[in-house]
């Protein structure tokens, strides 16, 4: 039996409604709480927060001078589309790609590393 089980993925950020609004476009989600310093986004059986730190400072990529905070793989039927769709709602993609015919690690509007992976990529 489970002791826990888990609640959020919770996002340091210096925008939790910008970063929350990307979020729920990119997961089809709903956005059910928006503030200044806490947004979240429910995506069916999974929840995304968007929370404000002060002075907040994303992670390099691929450099470990700053800790990576979080990491998303997300799974697409269609790699080129499921990239493009994420540059378009606000994402940048990462100038190294280690796996670029299966996977693409792009950033956040918060600056967060995530993955667009086809289905067939091993994890």
């Amino acid at each position: 039996m489970a002791i826990a089980r888990i609640g959020s993925v919770t996002l340091d950020c210096d925008d939790p409604v910008r970063l929350a609004a990307f979020w729920s476009a990119m997961l089809d989600g709903v956005l059910t709480h928006s503030s200044p310093k806490y947004a979240c986004v429910r995506a069916g059986s999974m929840v995304v927060t968007a929370l404000r730190v002060p002075d907040h400072r994303p992670p390099p990529w691929p450099d470990d001078d700053i800790p990576k905070q979080m990491h998303l793989d997300l799974v697409v039927d269609d790699l080129d589309e499921g990239v493009a769709e994420a540059v378009r709602l606000g994402a940048r993609l990462a100038s190294e790609q280690f796996a670029p015919h299966l996977c693409r690690t792009l950033f956040d509007p918060a600056g967060h590393p995530f993955c667009v992976c086809l289905d067939r990529a091993p994890f």
